[in-house]
């Protein structure tokens, strides 16, 4: 009888704690001067811009599927091993990044506190190394760093992406480093800060994960590659531009302009409006610097895309040209044209390949897709933010980083 009538008490209070919350929000509302929120269709698009760089918080609730996997254990998991340990949090059950091929790893890197006041900061990533023939294991494998965009885990860019797969059959590790959920709600990266635009902040974070991981695997130091999508492209573009001694090459999917905000409103009217600061300001001590190597960059691109407007592609571009010493008028590059396929094993957007050029070297690839939207071209559709269709956006950035090698790499 007792626990009934606890349990009887319980609910009472739970259902006045409710209407009081509502009456609270109703009162502030009207002292506020806002209008009570109303459904509106207009209103998907905007908040679909304003969630994909963490204007629009996702709810807390989601975090539990982030610690269904203890952050303190290092395991190698294959196959199906793989898919029990991840937790999807768009609630599509377990991802199984690798597909019975490699060992997936995962980690964490802990970054040192910067003072009594200053917490040391902990990142989580993943890692795929392909399994290798016993006489080549010893032998130094490029390295590839994928950064995840808004909403995302480590977990569903691999799959998405289908980057592990591609490691497997080319011979190079990929390193996953993913934002935590307690640092951003949408797992955003902040490439909008400016402490993290001058090198600071997750910068920091994600080269001491590179340099870790270097440390405890045969990494070959000239072939370290870095790409990402959207807000992880961003990120990906300061790491590069930051740490060129590291960074041999770098691939931006549906990425914004570089440098030219520092706020979360900013970045918003930079992903739809592209920059109305000078372009060339933004990279202008990179440009002129004697000490600083090229940058090779490969720009993908889908013209439907509303969260990242294609303006952006060719602001990117502009900037890369400059910091590579590309004169346009020059060298005017010749546009190649890929016609649409519907049918077929392999279907794909029509698209467009720029390539700008310093002698034999392509050094500034852009790829400008039709129709395709906020999206990694060439995906598993299955994960949000990629589409099928191709190009295989991962096959194009492997194919131009091999390219690539930083040969003063100590």
């Amino acid at each position: 009888m007792r626990k009934n009538l606890g349990s009887l008490w319980l609910k009472s209070f739970k259902r006045i704690s409710k209407v009081q919350q509502r009456q609270g929000t109703a009162l502030l509302r009207s002292l506020l001067g806002a209008p009570a929120p109303a459904k509106r269709k207009s209103e998907g698009t905007v908040k679909k811009v304003l969630k994909s760089i963490g204007l629009l918080q996702a709810p807390t609730a989601s975090r539990a599927a982030v610690r269904s996997t203890p952050a303190s254990k290092r395991r190698a998991v294959t196959g199906e091993k793989a898919a029990k340990a991840i937790k999807s949090p768009a609630a599509r059950g377990a991802v199984k990044p690798a597909a019975g091929h490699g060992q997936w790893l995962r980690s964490y890197h802990l970054e040192p506190s910067g003072g009594l006041a200053t917490p040391p900061r902990r990142m989580d990533y993943w890692m795929f190394v392909p399994t290798r023939a016993l006489a080549d294991r010893h032998k130094p494998m490029p390295l590839v760093v994928m950064l995840h965009g808004c909403t995302q885990t480590a977990a569903e860019f691999a799959q998405g992406t289908r980057m592990n797969a591609l490691a497997q059959r080319k011979g190079f590790a990929v390193l996953y480093p993913q934002q935590l959920a307690s640092v951003d709600n949408n797992r955003c990266w902040h490439w909008h800060l400016r402490a993290t635009q001058q090198g600071g902040g997750e910068v920091r974070w994600v080269v001491g994960a590179i340099h870790k991981v270097m440390r405890t695997l045969p990494i070959d130091a000239s072939r370290v590659y870095i790409a990402g999508l959207s807000a992880g492209a961003a990120l990906a573009q300061i790491v590069a531009l930051r740490h060129p001694q590291l960074i041999a090459a770098v691939g931006l999917h549906s990425a914004p302009v570089f440098g030219t905000v520092d706020s979360r409103m900013g970045a918003f009217s930079a992903m739809q409006h592209g920059s109305s600061h000078s372009l060339a300001h933004a990279v202008h001590d990179m440009a002129l610097s004697p000490e600083f190597p090229r940058m090779p960059a490969i720009l993908l691109q889908g013209d439907a895309d509303k969260v990242v407007r294609s303006v952006n592609l060719m602001q990117l571009a502009q900037q890369f040209r400059l910091v590579n010493h590309i004169d346009d008028a020059a060298q005017e590059p010749v546009p190649h044209e890929f016609a649409e396929r519907l049918t077929g094993r392999s279907p794909r957007h029509a698209y467009q390949v720029l390539d700008y050029s310093l002698g034999r070297s392509t050094l500034v690839r852009v790829c400008r897709i039709k129709g395709l939207d906020h999206a990694w071209s060439g995906g598993d559709a299955q994960f949000r933010f990629n589409a099928a269709p191709g190009p295989d956006a991962s096959l194009m950035m492997w194919n131009f980083f091999q390219m690539h090698r930083r040969v003063d790499s100590k």
